[in-house]
């Protein structure tokens, strides 16, 4: 019997995640290898509410020299398109699932409703959020922040290309030194570029833990959900 330390949990996916090795777009065989650690996460009775970036189509600082609010509307959009490929692979494999978006789109999305998206999660539907927060100038960390407030997750699972949180870059400086532990004040002060300031403020004041772990192994998921020590905890003091 697998012991889960978290029933409710918001997995913040960036849109880079989704294109697996490509630069751009949409990588069929990661969605589904996503898919399937979501499913086992389902198989184990965890309520999973999901929060997709766009990053792999658009990004509103892609738009140099067009209106903030027009890009970013731009990138809420991407947004959309890959909780749509999420939902189909997670639905190929049988797993029931809801996209709602913060900006109405009826015809291919709910639009995003508190009350309702708790009430998926309680009849063990997954639930994607897309579109952000539907304003511009905030993130979808920002949004992935708002949520796990809204539901009352337990923790933000967010997945990256890298396995934690480092001083600085491990790509360009092989010395950079990996943190286990760190509080929403580090992440603040330090400009650590786990999430952008508005995000750890939100979870800093609504006291919602951040586990930032590498997601090119799927099973870190799995890991994360049992509270083995993987990437780096962001947490109070």
């Amino acid at each position: 019997m697998h012991h889960v330390k978290y029933r409710r949990v918001i997995l913040k996916l960036s849109g880079e995640a989704l294109a697996g090795d490509k630069v751009s777009g949409l990588d069929q065989e990661t969605l589904l290898s996503i898919a399937k650690k979501v499913k086992e996460l389902k198989c184990l009775d965890v309520e999973v509410a999901i929060v997709v970036g766009g990053g792999n189509f658009w990004r509103g600082r892609s738009g140099e020299g067009m209106d903030r609010t027009t890009a970013d509307h731009m990138g809420m959009l991407a947004t959309v398109i890959n909780a749509l490929a999420l939902q189909d692979a997670l639905e190929r494999i049988e797993v029931p699932t809801r996209v709602q978006t913060a900006i109405e789109m009826r015809q291919i999305a709910e639009p995003y409703i508190r009350r309702k998206a708790i009430r998926h999660l309680e009849k063990g539907r997954v639930v994607i959020f897309a579109s952000g927060i539907g304003n511009a100038y905030f993130s979808t960390d920002t949004t992935a922040a708002l949520r796990a407030a809204e539901i009352e997750a337990e923790i933000i699972l967010l997945a990256k290309k890298v396995d934690g949180v480092y001083d600085c870059d491990p790509v360009k400086n092989k010395g950079a030194k990996k943190f286990e532990q760190l509080s929403y004040i580090d992440v603040i002060n330090k400009g650590l570029g786990v999430m952008d300031s508005t995000a750890a403020s939100l979870c800093m004041d609504n006291n919602i833990p951040i586990l930032v772990f590498d997601l090119k192994d799927p099973d870190n998921i799995i890991k994360a959900i049992m509270g083995e020590k993987i990437g780096t905890m962001v947490k109070e003091d």
